[in-house]
This record gives C-alpha cells, sequence and structure tokens, in this order.
C-alpha cells in the first residue's frame, strides 16, 4: 500500500508564507502525478495544484500566482509554497496520489495523507 506523510502546517498572518511537503512511500513503482486538495470547514473540497511526472504544473485559480507546486522525484516527495496567504485559505490541506487536473482526469485519487492544517490570521 502507499502512505503519505504531510508536514508544514501551521499559523501564518496573512500576506505570510508556509510550505508544505509530502513523502510518499510504500508500493509504488516509479513516480506518479501528484497534488494538494484543500477542505475548510463547511465547503467541498477543493483541488488546489497538481504536478505531473514531467512537473507540468495545473492550479486553481484562486491560488494561481501564489502557490508554487514542485516534486523531489528522487525523494518521491512534493511541494507546496505558499506565498501571500489570504484569509480565505485556511483550509485542512491533503497531498494525494495519483492526481491530475480534473480537465485532464476527473477521477479522484486513489491515495490521501492524513492533511495538515493551515491557519492563516489577520
Amino acid at each position: 500500500q502507499v502512505q503519505l506523510l504531510e508536514s508544514g502546517g501551521g499559523w501564518v498572518q496573512a500576506g505570510g508564507s508556509l510550505r508544505l511537503s509530502c513523502a510518499a512511500s510504500g508500493s509504488i513503482f516509479g513516480p506518479n502525478a501528484m497534488g494538494w486538495y484543500r477542505q475548510a470547514p463547511g465547503s467541498r473540497r477543493e483541488l488546489v495544484a497538481t504536478i505531473t511526472t514531467r512537473s507540468r504544473t495545473n492550479y486553481a485559480d484562486s491560488v494561481k500566482g501564489r502557490f508554487t507546486i514542485s516534486r523531489d522525484n528522487a525523494k518521491n516527495t512534493v511541494y507546496l509554497q505558499m506565498d501571500n496567504l489570504k484569509p480565505e485559505d485556511p483550509a485542512v490541506y491533503y497531498c494525494t496520489l495519483p492526481t491530475l487536473a480534473v480537465a485532464v482526469d476527473p477521477r479522484e485519487p486513489d491515495y490521501w495523507g492524513q492533511g495538515t492544517q493551515v491557519t492563516v490570521s489577520s
């Protein structure tokens, strides 16, 4: 089975930055497309960003220009650099695998991390 372990969540003032990490382990045969979802209380899950094995990226309009997804295939790790955080960004962020842009592949990911909380204060 595949395990995904997120880290890097926490508290930050509006306008600040956080960097999330997700390490994948287990029965993985080569790199996979990965991504980040988020879910705020009372809200639907939102696909935030995706990255393919060749580092093609896709972002939700709400975070485009502020968030950057990247990966290190040698470490089976994906990152989400979040800059200029806004009051609407707080949520539990989930690392997922496999994950492609909805327009490319609308399927739900097979594997989810436990989530890491991001809190933004003014």
